[in-house]
């Protein structure tokens, strides 16, 4: 393990002068050290990384690509997507990675924005055509809106020539290097400008948080192409700690795939940690991931039981969070020196130089304990949108970014997470918060997984209804189990749920984050 001072000074070393000058100090410091081992046990060392990126960069070259060229890229979560993210740094290129499960929607909005140069998809993958999407989506721009933009397709082949006539290196870390776009589940999605140096500030927090080191591997079973995956390369290049690479997530072949790798962080956030935690319940009698030392969660709010669940049943020190958004990727961190109950109910603190403000509706500044929006400000926030226009609404007077999530700060400076802004339920003129209920039924000894959503209704205003995953799927649940249990747990009356719905499992977006707009139009007819 590396200890928070030796991950700063790593830190020091590592950046300052983009991705590249950090992914060419890791290549000389830990050249045989292991980047990434996929399920295929093919393996890219750092010095593998920083050669053949070399390699891919002059042949992208040949292709037009320099300094502030924009590419965009739709590859799986292969170790070839981490070579063109080195390529596009040597060259100095601005990176628009978009997310797989993006279709022609996203694609045609994002491509006609960003307006890139080149756009790297793979041919076919899963069953889906990306190339003929890509082409279709270019030809389109092209008669439509002068777009000039070329396709190069990628199966885990990369246009690769002589590094020798590469240009000199771009070495400024404070231009703008990357565009990610949000998940756009309510609208269109948000394409968010960030720098290498914006990425390096968060994630040299998380390396000390987490006191990571060579020795510690983390999977990476969500896609690269989001901004975390993106963000914990660069954790990798600050420790020199390893990823399992896998570019499907299967709950029954994926767990002993991680073990086998000697797993140590078990990254993907809570979504994930639920998946890890059934798989360990299917066979308890036996450590899933021996060498486990913390389970990762974020993306998506986690019950407070979730983190003694973890550290019983899958071992290490339980849940460690990683808060944060697209625009601002890493806002707080846990410690694995936190306590048990700073683990189980906060999200840490702020990382890296951030500062985080809770603000009532009013305006005014909360007292610690009181909740709140939180906002945030600090080298890790984003550099504004794509579409200025959207800069002015996200950031308030005083220069913090609004997260749109309520929670509170406590007198040591601990996150909680209460819900969102938009995430209240108004039952009869009352407030009642989504996330409150969701952490009762997520305790109840049935329920494996939970959201709590509000639907119209013309006598209440709005009625709660809670929407299960069982543990068992043979397991009945009823409303009037449900009522008696939020009951007994001290619910007040006007929270407890009037609509009990059982499912499978709950839609997610890549983030991991429930699309409750799918329940509530799903069950929008339904009556208490």
């Amino acid at each position: 393990m590396l200890s928070p001072a030796a991950a700063q000074e790593q830190y020091s070393v590592s950046t300052g002068a983009g991705l590249w000058s950090m992914i060419d100090s890791r290549a000389a410091r830990s050249p045989d050290a292991v980047l990434g081992v996929d399920e295929r046990d093919a393996t890219l060392t750092f010095s593998q990384l920083r050669d053949r990126a070399e390699r891919v960069a002059a042949g992208l070259a040949e292709l037009g690509v320099g300094e502030d060229t924009r590419v965009s890229w739709q590859l799986p979560t292969w170790l070839e997507s981490f070579v063109l993210v080195g390529a596009l740094a040597r060259l100095g290129a601005v990176q628009n990675p978009m997310l797989p499960i993006y279709r022609e929607r996203e694609v045609r909005f994002i491509v006609r924005q960003a307006r890139p140069q080149l756009l790297v998809v793979p041919s076919i993958w899963r069953d889906f055509d990306y190339e003929k999407l890509a082409r279709t989506v270019t030809t389109d721009l092209a008669h439509d809106d002068g777009l000039e933009c070329s396709v190069v397709v990628c199966d885990r082949v990369l246009p690769e020539s002589d590094p020798a006539a590469l240009p000199p290196l771009a070495t400024r870390d404070d231009v703008i290097r990357w565009l990610f776009y949000t998940s756009g589940t309510t609208a269109d999605p948000k394409g968010a400008l960030h720098t290498d140096a914006s990425i390096a500030a968060g994630a040299a927090g998380v390396c000390q948080a987490f006191e990571l080191g060579e020795a510690d591997r983390y999977p990476v079973v969500f896609p690269f192409t989001h901004i975390g995956g993106i963000g914990m390369l660069f954790v990798q290049l600050i420790s020199g700690c390893g990823a399992i690479v896998v570019e499907r997530f299967d709950p029954e072949l994926t767990p002993p795939l991680l073990a086998r790798h000697d797993l140590t962080i078990a990254a993907g956030g809570t979504p994930l940690a639920l998946l890890y935690l059934a798989a360990q319940r299917r066979d308890p009698t036996r450590r899933l991931f021996p060498a486990l030392r913390a389970t990762m969660t974020g993306a998506a709010p986690k019950p407070p039981e979730l983190h003694y669940e973890l550290k019983r049943e899958l071992g290490g020190v339980g849940a460690v969070s990683v808060y944060g958004s697209t625009e601002v990727p890493f806002i707080s961190v846990s410690s694995v020196r936190d306590t048990d109950e700073q683990l189980a109910r906060t999200e840490g603190r702020a990382i890296a130089g951030a500062e985080i403000r809770v603000v009532a509706v009013d305006g005014s500044v909360c007292r610690p304990g009181a909740v709140g929006e939180l906002r945030v400000r600090g080298p890790q926030v984003c550099r504004g949108y794509l579409d200025a226009t959207l800069d002015a609404d996200a950031v308030d007077a005083d220069g913090f970014f609004r997260t749109g999530d309520l929670g509170a700060l406590d007198a040591d400076g601990f996150v909680t997470i209460t819900g969102r802004l938009k995430d209240v339920i108004i039952r009869k003129g009352e407030n009642i918060s989504a996330k409150e209920v969701e952490d009762v039924l997520y305790t109840h000894p049935a329920v494996a997984d939970v959201a709590v959503i509000g639907l119209r209704d013309p006598e209440l205003g709005e009625r709660c209804c809670a929407v299960l995953v069982l543990r068992e799927a043979s397991a009945a649940l009823t409303t009037a189990d449900v009522t008696g249990f939020c009951r007994v747990a001290g619910l007040a009356n006007q929270k407890i749920p009037q609509q009990v719905e059982i499912v499978d499992e709950l839609p997610r977006n890549a983030s991991g984050k429930v699309l409750k707009y799918r329940l509530q139009k799903r069950y929008e007819g339904g009556t208490a």
